[in-house]
């Protein structure tokens, strides 16, 4: 992996001129600087070609909004921001009401990403991110960051990163991210979503879908600050879908750390099935990670691998995973999950998947299913 980790120096004026042109040419529209022309009181842009939303995007500052009309956008060049937000004046890139935006790099250059912000304080929402030749979505050293009802889909490399020091506050909520997909590198490195090369606390990921991607559904390689993850789904990852007859992808649901790090991952109500190696891994990370209430189920390996760290699992659930309920080194801590003395194994309501992979509901959690749930108010993941 070849990404950079500093942290960017980040451009906090915007000159009338340029102001005028996110009013003019992108067809919003303009409503004042604050005092000596520093930044936007507010500015609200409604775009509907490429080129207004790449205009939008570039010269967007704090208060900005930026809603996208319906359709398939393809710009040529990553569409990118270093411009920050504030806690009370976000900067906020957003499909207009309800209709459905596409923003596709299939126009883009050979490793190019299709989406890169490198500011604090984005919202971005309602909006799928497909066919980039290399990542489909990235926030470099964001703090504060919303990225709620995206879809990263079918691109060349993870569909959806943070990385970089001083990544911290953000929620990553609602995500669908599948089928990605890297050629380059014969499905080694495309995940669902990495969390990778980095620091900074209060990151979250919740309610995301993870799936059908050539290496792993969630990765946090060389991320050396707790991350949570609650209430996802990962699946499905690893597979050869793409007839690559070098295929290299690994398959974890969750991977949960990595490349020399210490760190205690906080992994809650979390499901994965159907991989091509473990639900939960630590891949080698022996800081005390902690796994509540999460359920692995037919992973082609474990369902939960833990056996060089300090992890500390309770009331999990694993069923039908061929490498066995689990692996657990001396160090770790097992309590009330359904390998441990006494534990009774709950049956499943279903296991037909199919009801995984329906549409969200209307606010974009995920959808209602039966599937692995099985009453039980204490151990395994609600599926909700």
């Amino acid at each position: 992996m070849r990404y950079s980790t500093g942290r960017h120096r980040r451009t906090r004026t915007l000159s009338i001129a340029a102001a005028v042109a996110v009013a003019a040419g992108a067809g919003g529209v303009y409503l004042g600087l604050s005092e000596g022309g520093a930044e936007a009181a507010s500015t609200t842009v409604t775009v509907s070609t490429t080129a207004q939303l790449q205009s939008a995007v570039t010269s967007a500052v704090a208060g900005t909004t930026i809603q996208v009309r319906g359709g398939t956008y393809t710009p040529t060049a990553t569409i990118k921001s270093t411009a920050n937000g504030t806690s009370s004046a976000r900067i906020t890139l957003k499909a207009y009401g309800g209709e459905k935006v596409k923003i596709d790099g299939s126009k883009l250059a050979d490793g190019s990403w299709l989406a890169g912000i490198y500011g604090d304080y984005w919202t971005v929402s309602g909006i799928t991110f497909q066919n980039s030749p290399a990542q489909g979505f990235v926030a470099t050293s964001s703090v504060g960051g919303v990225f709620k009802n995206l879809v990263t889909a079918n691109n060349g490399d993870s569909g959806f990163t943070l990385r970089g020091d001083g990544t911290s506050d953000n929620l990553v909520q609602n995500l669908d991210s599948y089928g990605n997909y890297d050629p380059a590198e014969h499905g080694q490195n495309a995940d669902g979503i990495a969390v990778k090369f980095g620091s900074g606390t209060g990151n979250r990921i919740t309610g995301a879908r993870l799936y059908n991607n050539s290496d792993d559904g969630l990765d946090l390689w060389q991320f050396s600050s707790p991350i949570t993850i609650d209430h996802s789904w990962a699946f499905g990852n690893g597979k050869n879908r793409w007839g690559d007859g070098a295929f290299e992808g690994n398959g974890n649901g969750y991977k949960l750390g990595g490349g020399g790090v210490t760190v205690a991952h906080v992994v809650n109500n979390d499901a994965a099935w159907d991989n091509t190696l473990n639900g939960f891994t630590e891949n080698s990370n022996p800081g005390a990670i902690v796994l509540n209430r999460n359920t692995a189920y037919s992973n082609a390996e474990a369902g939960f691998y833990f056996a060089t760290g300090k992890a500390r699992l309770a009331r999990n659930l694993a069923v039908s995973n061929k490498g066995g309920l689990s692996k657990l080194g001396s160090g770790t801590v097992s309590a009330a999950n359904n390998w441990d003395s006494g534990v009774a194994t709950p049956g499943f309501k279903s296991v037909d998947a199919a009801g995984a992979y329906g549409a969200r509901k209307a606010d974009g959690s995920l959808p209602t299913t039966t599937f692995l749930t099985t009453g039980s108010t204490t151990i395994g993941a609600t599926m909700n």
